[in-house]
């Protein structure tokens, strides 16, 4: 349960820090990449979903067993990030950096797999 709990907080914690602060740089990122955006609703819509899951991370890292069934969902989310863009990088759609960062994803996605198995093992 300890590794659970420590597993949800470190991602809880690192999403917040990671999206949060995108909320700020629209301007940025369109001046980087000398395009405006098409669709904003799908950025800021990735961005609010997103960080409603960091929170969910937290939520969960205050009881595991409890909230074992929402871990799942939570590897749902870790997955298609971590799938999506390594796909995204063979079609030359997005940048290496980009699959940098979706890797971190690939890495918390093991983690709640071992978090779930070991949090069977205490609820049993």
């Amino acid at each position: 349960m300890k590794f659970a709990r420590i597993v949800f907080l470190i991602a809880g914690i690192y999403g917040i820090v990671v999206i949060a602060p995108q909320y700020f740089v629209e301007t940025t990122l369109v001046q980087q990449s000398q395009q405006p955006f098409n669709h904003p609703e799908y950025f800021y819509g990735f961005l609010g979903v997103t960080l409603a899951w960091q929170i969910a991370f937290l939520i969960i890292a205050t009881d595991p067993p409890r909230y074992r069934p929402m871990m799942f969902a939570a590897c749902v989310e870790k997955l298609s990030f971590g799938v999506a863009i390594p796909i995204l990088h063979m079609l030359n759609r997005v940048t290496l950096n980009i699959v940098a960062a979706a890797s971190i994803d690939v890495v918390l996605l093991v983690l709640f797999v071992v978090a779930i198995f070991r949090t069977a093992k205490v609820k049993a």
